[in-house]
């Protein structure tokens, strides 16, 4: 993967965890083998149409995945695309070279 490639993965990646929200439907869904869209709806005091867009944007970045199993929707993390995050959050974050004394 370019270096290019690897930047817009990590902002699309930032940008869909960058609510509250989102953030908190990704620490459930983790915890979870799967669960329906009336279990999130059930965790999060907001409107279904609200949650709804939260995992429609979390959905498209790639975080999780959406399979209908008629008449509900069941949810979960994408583990391949959750491991690929962890990575290049782990390689943006190390890249630091200032050990002390920068920016003091």
């Amino acid at each position: 993967m370019t270096d290019i490639n690897k930047q817009e993965k990590i902002a699309r990646y930032a940008k869909a965890m960058g609510h509250p929200t989102r953030v908190a439907i990704l620490q459930f869904l983790a915890n979870q083998e799967t669960c329906y869209f009336g279990d999130i709806h059930e965790e999060l005091p907001i409107a279904k149409a609200t949650v709804s867009q939260h995992l429609k944007e979390l959905k498209e970045a790639g975080l999780i995945q959406g399979e209908i199993e008629a008449p509900k929707v069941k949810y979960c993390i994408n583990r391949e695309n959750w491991k690929l995050a962890q990575e290049l959050f782990n390689e943006f974050f190390e890249q630091c070279s200032c050990k002390k004394g920068c920016c003091q």
